[in-house]
């Protein structure tokens, strides 16, 4: 019920109609959208492709308190895809305080007659959309617990059903499921634990592969005659898992999807610096030939 009545919310900015969970792996030719979260953070929500993300910790305006603060974005078909998360220490920042802070205005000019008050799981969100009517453009505003979100999803008209698809995917809650999502290669890398990722050449033993289970093609890629290669950059991380993963070179229908699948599947021995295991960056390619 709670899915419905933010679907009903948005309704007024985009066509009719409801879009289906079902739609959430992909509109067929193009990316696998798949579901993202980051650790301690209290959002999912679904991107069609892995998206880069950068920390920082800043002085809020107002009390000039430190928090910290993060924000994922990535770009398909034209169409930009960003989730601003704040932390909210006390005294806590209310919603509209948040969004005064914040401001409405950008790039699209989110019109504030368009201002949409709605619930996400429990949790008071305000939604605007941009005043040029040529353009897909939604900007969210939602606090949860201890946290505070803006999501913005902005691109050409044509792309509406994609804008849509991104906002009816978000939940909200505490430890949400999906990809974890780290700090991108192009900033200091270090996991959320404390702990560096290393690359290859700086560690004394790389990660040793045990196990790769292949995936196999999907039928919608047979009957397409699809062949290639999926690139995947992973971290095979000191606890054993395979995280963060990122398409690098991607297939369509389904292919990509099915490479990630098997990726989270290997199994591996760490790799080894000063005679502890630590994470390592690691390149995966899966080659689907008919």
């Amino acid at each position: 019920m709670k899915r419905i009545l933010l679907l009903l919310s948005l309704l007024f900015l985009f066509v009719s109609g409801v879009v289906s969970r079902s739609q959430e792996t992909g509109f067929g030719p193009g990316p696998s959208w798949h579901t993202y979260t980051v650790k301690d953070e209290e959002f999912s929500v679904t991107l069609p492709y892995f998206p880069g993300m950068a920390t920082s910790k800043v002085a809020r305006k107002g009390d000039g308190k430190r928090r910290l603060e993060r924000r994922l974005t990535t770009i398909f078909n034209g169409v930009h895809y960003s989730i601003e998360a704040f932390e909210n220490p006390k005294p806590r920042q209310s919603l509209e305080q948040f969004i005064d802070e914040l401001g409405i205005t950008g790039e699209y000019e989110y019109d504030p007659a368009t201002k949409r008050p709605l619930t996400i799981d429990g949790f008071a969100g305000i939604a605007y959309s941009s005043a040029n009517k040529t353009v897909a453009a939604v900007a969210l505003f939602v606090a949860t617990e201890k946290h505070l979100y803006r999501f913005i999803a902005a691109g050409p008209d044509e792309e509406r059903r994609a804008v849509m698809q991104f906002f009816s995917s978000i939940k909200l809650g505490k430890e949400p499921n999906g990809i974890k999502v780290y700090d991108g290669p192009q900033t200091p890398v270090r996991l959320y634990n404390g702990e560096r990722v290393y690359t290859g050449r700086e560690v004394d033993v790389k990660a040793r592969l045990l196990t790769k289970p292949e995936p196999n093609y999907t039928e919608d890629a047979r009957k397409n005659n699809i062949s290639g290669l999926v690139i995947l950059k992973v971290i095979f991380a000191n606890n054993g898992e395979v995280e963060n993963i990122r398409v690098v070179a991607g297939l369509p229908y389904g292919l990509t999807e099915r490479a990630i699948v098997a990726a989270k599947k290997i199994k591996f021995t760490p790799a080894m610096k000063d005679g502890k295991p630590v994470s390592m960056w690691m390149q995966l390619e899966y080659n689907f030939n008919l």
